[in-house]
């Protein structure tokens, strides 16, 4: 393997861009697919990029159709321009661990830190320029790298794919170019686990589908499973001192949160999805704790075995496929600022409400509603608070007895606890909510993005702001949708 060189433009070029929504795939690309691996380097000011390497691989999964991502959502957008002409022919908004690293203390404190990341366009024909935005403090999109790659260059790594890696093509609806198309990852299943796999694919699509709106629209999706064996089942743990060698070293306590699951293997990722087309990238993690996480158009991680695996799965999914933010706003986060009061988060479903009784999701309210909308917001931040100040010392309790190798049985024991505290707080928070008068209704409630004032949410409740099986709000509802048919046209 080399790693690529190639020639550096300055970072504050100014291109004369030709915003043409209406790009010819066959004019600028091949159907194949260029994957960009780069590494992200910073702290909370600054933002590095360095390429590594650029392959050619398989087919290409997205639309052929769509390729100007105007949804205008996530911290980063990578921008493909053709460099003969400076036309703007490939888009997509993202987000990334670096950039949630850049909100945590550590990075404000000035320590600097290297992630991988990927970007995965069509494949052109000609020289492109490679170029990132970022956004400043008021969420406007700056460039900030540019580079240009040569698609015929020798550098260019075109190496067969490993021979270890399994397909399960489970949901196939067509072509790629008109479907979203779904890798689901397996991560921590042993050669021994294969079936547990296999049998965790079969329930989690299913699943997949009982929700709106994929319910409505299971023709749309392509679903494959892609496993690698892992040599140890599970997970890493390390507040429990528990560390395990999976296939993608995917590990709970990612920026300081106990109950966030996530990887800094972005290689490994990247090459066992590259054995299906994908649209986003699912990764199933064989454990029976609570966690996971989703970032947009980045991956998602779910754990198999809790009692909320349905709940988590949807969510991240939430997160990783349509840029949706999280609507709680009494859990604890390693996050510092991550939403800057008054500004107007990108996000789909949740506002700051800076104009009102003008809000984003407009065409949604319920008529006549009030703006922002009242609700019983004392008594439910009373009772959430003191159930995650418990939650807190339970989790605490259980890391302590696995770090000292307490008795299974206690262990047990303890766990069974913190999950019936759990599902006791979950039934409380949904019985509060249903009982409130607006129940049901669009409005602006305040409490969403980690905040208790200044960002305001669409409907009192959704998956996306408490646990449970439960729908997505109406406005995020309709951002999935809307999501599915860019992917579909």
């Amino acid at each position: 393997m080399r790693k690529i060189s190639f020639v550096i433009l300055l970072t504050g070029l100014v291109c004369t861009l030709a915003y043409s929504q209406t790009i010819r795939f066959d004019k600028y690309f091949i159907d194949k697919t260029m994957r960009i691996d780069y590494y992200h380097i910073g702290d909370a000011t600054t933002d590095i990029i360095t390429l590594d390497r650029v392959y050619q691989q398989g087919i290409w999964a997205g639309s052929e159709k769509n390729l100007i991502d105007n949804f205008n959502n996530g911290r980063y957008y990578v921008k493909i321009y053709d460099a003969a002409s400076n036309t703007l022919i490939y888009s997509k908004g993202f987000d990334s661990y670096f950039g949630e690293y850049q909100t945590s203390q550590p990075a404000l404190d000035g320590i600097q830190r290297t992630f991988q990341e990927s970007a995965i366009i069509p494949y052109p024909k000609n020289k492109i320029l490679f170029t990132m935005e970022n956004r400043n403090r008021e969420n406007q999109l700056q460039q900030f790298f540019s580079q240009e790659i040569d698609p015929n260059s020798v550098d260019i790594i075109k190496d067969d794919l490993s021979t270890d890696v399994k397909v399960y093509p489970i949901v196939k609806n067509g072509d790629p170019h008109v479907k979203v198309d779904i890798a689901i990852l397996g991560e921590g299943y042993t050669v021994r686990e294969e079936k547990k796999f296999e049998d965790d694919l079969a329930r989690f699509t299913k699943i997949f589908f009982t929700q709106e709106p994929y319910k409505s629209y299971p023709t749309n999706f392509n679903i494959y499973g892609v496993l690698k064996y892992s040599e140890q089942s599970g997970t890493d743990e390390p507040r429990a001192n528990i560390f395990k060698n999976t296939a993608m070293s995917t590990t709970f306590n990612s920026m300081g949160s106990e109950r966030y699951l996530l990887t800094e293997d972005n290689r490994a990722v990247h090459n066992i999805a590259a054995h299906a087309p994908y649209d986003a990238i699912m990764i199933m993690v064989n454990s029976k704790r609570y966690g996971g996480g989703g970032i947009y158009n980045f991956y998602l991680t779910f754990t198999t075995d809790n009692q909320w695996y349905e709940y988590v799965f949807l969510h991240e999914f939430g997160h990783s496929f349509t840029g949706l933010a999280d609507e709680y706003y009494t859990s604890s986060t390693a996050y510092n600022d991550f939403y800057p009061r008054g500004i107007e988060p990108t996000e789909p479903n949740i506002t700051a409400l800076l104009n009102p009784p003008q809000v984003k999701w407009e065409a949604l309210l319920t008529p006549r509603i009030e703006i922002p909308t009242p609700w019983e917001k004392a008594e439910f931040d009373k009772m959430d608070n003191a159930y995650q100040k418990t939650r807190t010392e339970m989790n605490d309790e259980v890391a302590r007895l696995k770090r000292e190798r307490a008795p299974k049985a206690e262990i047990e024991k303890a766990e069974a606890k913190s999950e019936q505290l759990s599902r006791e707080n979950a039934e409380a928070v949904d019985k509060y909510l249903r009982n409130s008068k607006y129940w049901g209704k669009v409005g602006a409630f305040e409490g969403a993005g980690y905040s208790s004032e200044g960002l305001y949410r669409s409907m009192l409740d959704c998956i996306m702001f408490t646990k449970g099986k439960k729908p997505f709000c109406k406005v995020c509802e309709q951002a999935v949708y809307n999501m599915i048919m860019f992917y579909s046209e």
